[in-house]
């Protein structure tokens, strides 16, 4: 069984790392990425890449983010545990900031503040999701783009909320895809 880090921890990780290696107060906020799975082979690389031009767009390099992969086993107890579904799911978002509103950034007081939480991905349940002419980086980094909005507020659970999020990560994506050269489409297309 594998055992899932704290999501503080795994949150606060480049801070503890600066704190460790004796640099400022003011650590450079850092994207962590974990993978915490065996069961679909994992190159960080460009999904890191990735989702650094997606902080970038959405103006939220200067918080922390954690991105955790799991497999479908341990993203089905977690999602049992959080939201009363036994089954497996693409993705989970855990925001530090609750009550942010969609389309509006933290305002920490504190630098401790300046995280925005975890994304935890289902990669294994992505990867079985993917068809054949999908890249399944590229459904990797649509995915977690999706759990990023959540984490800024955006929700799809009534039609006009859904219409705010689809917006959102259809400008991200088009802006993403003319720096990589992709044609990246919304995980919420088509809910309502």
């Amino acid at each position: 069984m594998t055992v899932l880090y704290p999501l503080i921890f795994i949150s606060c990780y480049g801070f503890l790392l600066n704190i460790f290696q004796g640099r400022c107060c003011l650590p450079e906020m850092s994207l962590v990425l974990r993978n915490l799975q065996r069961a679909v082979p994992i190159r960080r690389v460009p999904l890191r890449k990735r989702m650094e031009i997606v902080r970038s767009i959405l103006g939220v390099q200067k918080f922390d983010l954690g991105i955790i992969c799991v497999d479908n086993k341990n993203i089905q107890h977690i999602n049992r545990m959080y939201r009363e579904k036994n089954i497996p799911t693409d993705v989970l978002s855990f925001p530090f900031h609750e009550n942010i509103k969609a389309g509006e950034l933290p305002q920490p007081d504190f630098q401790d503040d300046y995280n925005l939480g975890d994304i935890f991905l289902g990669v294994e349940y992505i990867f079985q999701q993917c068809r054949g002419h999908e890249d399944y980086y590229d459904i990797l980094t649509v995915t977690a783009t999706h759990g990023l909005c959540h984490l800024l507020g955006f929700t799809h659970s009534t039609e006009a909320e859904w219409q705010k999020m689809y917006q959102k990560e259809k400008q991200v994506l088009e802006e993403l895809s003319r720096h990589t050269g992709t044609s990246l489409q919304p995980l919420s297309r088509g809910l309502f």
